[in-house]
């Protein structure tokens, strides 16, 4: 028999409690970290359940019905993220990101959207607010998410043909409802949708050019993610990527296509357009091409603890520093020592952190902190 894997149902990643400098006069604005990075991105987990079982993030056999989720009082209240994220903004944050779990599964989430969008004043830079869900709940929220002040949507979706959607999710979730999800951010006024498919050799590959065709022309942006070995649920094996290359060169096929300028430094995905003028798709190449070297991300989990890299092993308590009845200033200058002292590359360093796999340190889950 094979190993049997044991999920950290209670979540207990190591997260020692952040040290409170003794002089609080931190600057805000820009911080950088030892490789001269900025903190510009804040994703939020808001909820460690999800109601799809994706083998890449969450297999039925290690998430299954007895699994032990958070209970709520252990979750961030959206009063505790608002002052966290005002924090976060004051140090130069300017794109905050709700992730999960899946997210729209937190009851009143459209009240937390427009707390956060509330944090900025006309006087402000303008706070790029945005959503990953995987559309299964998009069709009955989007009017409520647009109203409160969500600015951008990205659905997750893998595969057109259903049969394959259904098997990828692993819960009989039809494609159809995704789509009718996408459609309806449309008609609320919500551009440009992104699309993001993980791609997985043997499972979805042949599904590149479906989709591909699907959303071209419209005002979707699709994006082909390199299946990544993020947590220890997901049986990651190298064999199973299909690097990015590989899915441009089968889009080439296809359609001429031409590069694009990224928008901002730090983006994930490399931006390519239809030479036809229909449309762009993005390449996120996390495994062949590391873009640590630009990583401005700070994630948050759903109980509050930071995160600096994707494939952390453990991050940091700020929710013990907000129940401690720790003031602004001095949870300002416990996250600018954090992020001052961050030097996360893990993809960079992929090939020798696989030969240190059995230093006992399970990297944090996605489902947990979010893509």
């Amino acid at each position: 028999m094979g190993e049997t894997i044991i999920p950290l149902a209670d979540h207990r990643y190591l997260a020692p409690v952040p040290r409170i400098p003794d002089r609080l006069d931190v600057p805000t604005g820009r911080l950088v970290d030892r490789l001269a990075r900025p903190m510009r991105d804040l994703r939020i987990s808001v909820t460690d359940r999800c109601n799809f079982r994706c083998s890449y993030c969450m297999p039925k056999e290690v998430f299954a019905r007895d699994y032990q989720f958070l209970p709520h009082s252990s979750l961030l209240s959206f009063e505790e993220i608002t002052r966290l994220s005002s924090v976060f903004l004051a140090h130069g944050v300017t794109k905050i990101r709700l992730t999960g779990g899946e997210p729209l599964l937190r009851k009143g989430l459209e009240d937390l959207v427009r707390m956060l969008a509330a944090l900025r004043t006309a006087e402000d830079p303008p706070l790029d607010l945005t959503l990953t869900t995987n559309g299964s709940l998009l069709a009955r929220k989007a009017r409520a998410l647009r109203a409160a002040g969500l600015s951008r949507v990205t659905v997750s979706l893998d595969a057109m043909d259903d049969a394959v959607f259904r098997r990828m999710n692993d819960v009989d979730f039809p494609v159809a409802d995704v789509l009718a999800g996408i459609d309806a951010a449309l008609a609320e006024g919500f551009r440009p949708i992104k699309v993001n498919m993980v791609v997985k050799r043997g499972t979805n590959d042949h599904e590149i050019i479906a989709m591909a065709r699907h959303f071209r022309g419209s005002d979707v942006v699709l994006r082909f993610i390199e299946y990544m070995d993020v947590g220890a649920t997901n049986g990651w094996r190298m064999d199973e990527v299909v690097p990015s290359a590989e899915v441009l060169a089968m889009l080439q096929t296809h359609w001429p296509l031409e590069p694009m300028d990224p928008i901002v430094r730090g983006e994930t995905a490399e931006r390519w357009r239809y030479a036809d003028g229909g449309g762009e798709i993005g390449l996120i190449s996390s495994v062949t091409q590391a873009f640590c070297r630009d990583c401005n991300r700070a994630r948050l989990s759903t109980e509050g603890k930071l995160f600096t890299c994707l494939f952390a092993s453990r991050g940091h308590d700020l929710r013990a520093l907000l129940r401690g009845g720790r003031s602004d200033a001095e949870i300002a200058a416990a996250l600018a020592v954090l992020w001052r002292d961050r030097e996360d590359r893990y993809s960079e360093l992929r090939a020798a952190h696989a030969a240190e796999s059995g230093s006992g340190e399970r990297r944090v889950e996605m489902h947990y902190i979010g893509g």
